[in-house]
């Protein structure tokens, strides 16, 4: 009985802590508006009443919002955009501050910190290529394979990064056990994390946990673009980004202005999953962005006791769907114990287990890759 009260009483203690954070933010988002009231916009009034301003949204580790303006007034917001920026950054503290002005038609955000978003596709500063991994639809272990991809390639020899670029899901903390905020440097650019020789940055990392992020699709890609280029990547050979599930704003934003070297694509052997998987790669073919290879994650099932193999979701679909796609099949990932466990310690099995059969199926899937694009 004493244990079972000590419990809820421990349980008690951290919501309350939790809550008490939530509100602290909730008192930070009240007194920048406020702050916002002193800041004019064309046309007379302020910014604080201002129509088009969104939801502050505060973390533990950044400041957000987005002000909307019609096609061709971004020029005229500019100003009360540096404004609202200086304004929230001298009540954040330490806070990582992201105010970006967004126009209806263009989409095209421009940000508080680091000056007007270059117009067409560029390359990221410190990064020579670019992979994103990607999926149809979500769990299907995207995340997992992006970042022992990541880790694989950093065996082969290069210099790696991974951008956590699945900002209503981040996983990458919690799959590299990254604990704590990155910093940041007096100019406003993050120091990424480091973890088994990977670069890391994720959203998720300035988040108390448990906490969502609720951002419609302009401050989604807002967050991203600061993530991306905002951070001091170092000279990586190859960042690898993990992407969203699905084909949503973040996608085409990123695709749309950044030079992306290609996609890999995750998909178990489900037809389910292979259906969406066939949608996510109509969207690169769309918009001109290479698709190296299809990934067939939780491909078969070894029985540690008897060494029988089951199919537990079919046989070979992505194998054959990669060939009706007329696209490379990068290989088979089993679904396996340690691949599971691994994920949820923190330590990844191209990391843990280097002679192990599963970071031999990542290495091989990353050789490949780097055969793809020298």
């Amino acid at each position: 009985m004493d244990a079972g009260l000590r419990r809820h009483d421990t349980g008690f203690v951290a919501l309350s802590a939790l809550n008490q954070a939530i509100m602290a933010d909730t008192d930070l988002a009240a007194q920048i508006k406020a702050a916002l009231a002193d800041v004019e916009i064309p046309g007379g009034g302020d910014l604080a009443t201002y129509g088009g301003l969104s939801e502050i949204i505060v973390t533990p580790g950044a400041i957000a919002f987005a002000i909307a303006v019609a096609p061709g007034m971004e020029a005229a917001f500019g100003p009360a955009r540096d404004a609202a920026h200086k304004a929230a950054q001298a009540l954040g503290g330490s806070r990582k501050t992201m105010v970006s002005l967004t126009a209806e038609k263009s989409n095209s955000p421009k940000f508080g910190h680091g000056g007007v978003q270059p117009q067409g596709k560029t390359r990221v500063n410190g990064v020579r290529r670019i992979i994103a991994v990607g999926s149809g639809k979500g769990g299907v272990g995207k995340s997992t394979t992006a970042v022992n991809i990541a880790l694989s390639l950093a065996v082969e020899g290069l210099k790696v990064g991974i951008l956590d670029a699945d900002l209503y899901g981040p996983s990458v903390p919690k799959l590299l056990g990254i604990e704590g905020r990155p910093a940041i440097r007096d100019d406003g650019i993050f120091t990424p994390h480091e973890a088994f020789g990977l670069k890391a940055m994720s959203i998720g990392s300035m988040l108390v946990p448990g906490q969502a992020v609720v951002w419609r699709g302009p401050m989604a890609t807002s967050g991203l673009r600061q993530l991306l280029r905002e951070t001091d990547w170092g000279g990586l050979d190859v960042l690898i980004i993990d992407l969203p599930p699905g084909t949503g704003d973040i996608h085409i934003a990123l695709f749309q202005q950044t030079v992306v070297d290609g996609v890999v694509i995750v998909s178990t052997p489900q037809d389910l999953a292979l259906i969406d998987a066939q949608k996510a790669i109509d969207m690169l073919r769309r918009m001109s962005v290479p698709v190296l290879g299809l990934v067939e994650n939780m491909s078969y099932f070894i029985a540690p006791d008897t060494g029988h193999r089951y199919d537990i979701f079919g046989t070979g679909g992505a194998e054959k769907a990669a060939e009706r796609l007329d696209i490379p099949f990068l290989g088979p990932i089993p679904l396996v114990m340690s691949i599971r466990e691994g994920s949820d310690a923190g330590t990844p099995p191209v990391s843990s287990q280097p002679d192990g059969p599963e970071a031999a199926a990542y290495r091989m899937i990353a050789r490949r890759l780097i055969s793809a694009i020298p």
